[in-house]
C-alpha cells in the first residue's frame, strides 16, 4: 500500500490520512484517537483505487 498524502489536499484539520477530507473533522478528539490503523488503511486504499 502507498502512503498518497496530498500536500495540497482538501483536509484543513489535518486528520485526514491521505489529505483529502474525509469527513474526520466532525469528530471528537476521543472518537479520533479511536481511530484505527485499518480505519486509516481502508481509508488510503478507497483513495488509491479512485486514482486509477
Amino acid at each position: 500500500m502507498t502512503y498518497i498524502r496530498k500536500e495540497n489536499g482538501t483536509c484543513k484539520c489535518g486528520r485526514s490520512p491521505t489529505g483529502d477530507c474525509v469527513g474526520w473533522h466532525t469528530l471528537t478528539e476521543e472518537q479520533y484517537q479511536t481511530k484505527t490503523k485499518e480505519d486509516k488503511e481502508k481509508i488510503i486504499k478507497e483513495a488509491e483505487e479512485k486514482k486509477e
